[in-house]
């Protein structure tokens, strides 16, 4: 375990040679341990870095153990944070009016090592277990939207082609022998288009599910090879839109897993393409920026979009049903979840009658 990561401790006492005495107790413990002498200085060291666990004696100076307490408890962001008070005090009332505002626990002075080590211990573990539980009930929660998100996807998404290829074959089925080789085969291209979308809605699906539970190694990502790729699979679309791509004349080393950036790519190129310019003018080009990351880019000749329909463009899968911009919804969901994976970042920047510049981010190699 790294220092980093090391569980926090944090001891508030006014007295010196208390907190001596406490920091020889718990000094071979795998923990770190910080110290404030007062209420005012612990609830400043609590703001800028959390603990784990609060040590908090009740009769100091000032803000007491009682006033310190409430405050953390009265914080959103503190008021989890288990609290173990060290007292002189023995009446019944005052042991009552600590767990009342929030303490976990007392520790009675002058301290036993023993004891302190036995509570110190349990409560870190009870923490644990909490944070354990915590997480768990959000990632549950994350399920059940993604769940939700899918079926509506499944049902709305796929239903339309469905009903499309349902609706051609029945027709077929019932007129075959009165209809014409020409009317036939518009009817079966309007089926293969219909499956063609289908298997294209259940590839992505098949990616973001993948995107989300495949662990991959990351490694030197070779970006002409991945474009090179990601031009073949678009050759029909490009000469569909009469598309001009402009690529740079090299490509700078990141880190990634290249089957997911040629998705992106793809995602990226396949929408300038459909929704850029008549016809579309696709620029393409990478930037440093904060030193260990290359921003890659995509920048089209299209309208551009405004501010609202630019903050609904990269919406979490569990939010896919608000995405109201046509083509880009699930395809995006995807692309930002490859990104984040890949320990990236995506957005856009656009102005009317400007064009609009996707863009997503790699560490460097």
């Amino acid at each position: 375990m790294t220092n980093t990561d090391k569980e926090i401790l944090l001891i508030v006492d006014d007295i010196p040679t208390n907190l001596k005495l406490l920091m020889n107790v718990l000094r071979h413990l795998d923990f770190t341990v910080q110290v404030a002498q007062d209420g005012e200085d612990a609830l400043e060291q609590v703001a800028y870095a959390k603990p784990d666990l609060i040590l908090l004696d009740v009769m100091m100076p000032g803000m007491d153990g009682f006033e310190t307490c409430r405050r953390l408890k009265a914080d959103e962001k503190t008021h989890d944070i288990p609290v173990i008070f060290m007292t002189a005090l023995t009446e019944t009332v005052d042991k009552v009016k600590g767990f009342e505002i929030g303490a976990v626990d007392y520790i009675t002075k002058p301290v036993q090592p023993e004891e302190v080590l036995a509570r110190v211990n349990t409560h870190l573990k009870l923490r644990k277990q909490q944070k354990r539980l915590e997480q768990q009930k959000i990632e549950l929660e994350q399920h059940n939207s993604e769940l939700e998100a899918f079926a509506h996807t499944v049902a709305h998404d796929l239903k339309n082609p469905l009903n499309t290829i349902y609706g051609m074959t029945g027709l077929l089925i019932e007129d075959i022998e009165e209809l014409s080789k020409p009317n036939i085969l518009k009817h079966l291209n309007t089926v293969e288009y219909a499956s063609i979308k289908m298997s294209k809605i259940i590839d992505a699906l098949l990616l973001l599910a993948s995107a989300r539970t495949q662990e991959v190694e990351m490694e030197a990502v070779n970006m002409a090879d991945v474009i090179t790729q990601v031009h073949q699979r678009l050759t029909h679309t490009i000469e569909q839109y009469q598309g001009e791509i402009i690529l740079p004349k090299t490509w700078p080393s990141v880190l990634g897993y290249a089957p997911w950036i040629e998705e992106v790519w793809a995602n990226y190129l396949s929408n300038g393409l459909k929704y850029g310019g008549k016809p579309p003018r696709l620029e393409l080009g990478a930037t440093p920026i904060n030193g260990n990351y290359i921003r890659f880019w995509v920048h089209d000749n299209g309208q551009g979009m405004t501010k609202e329909d630019q903050n609904r463009l990269f919406v979490p899968f569990t939010r896919i049903t608000q995405a109201r911009i046509e083509g880009h919804g699930l395809g995006l969901s995807i692309v930002q979840r490859i990104v984040e994976k890949c320990g990236g970042q995506v957005g856009v920047e656009s102005k009317l009658g400007q064009g609009s510049r996707f863009h997503f981010s790699l560490p460097t190699h």
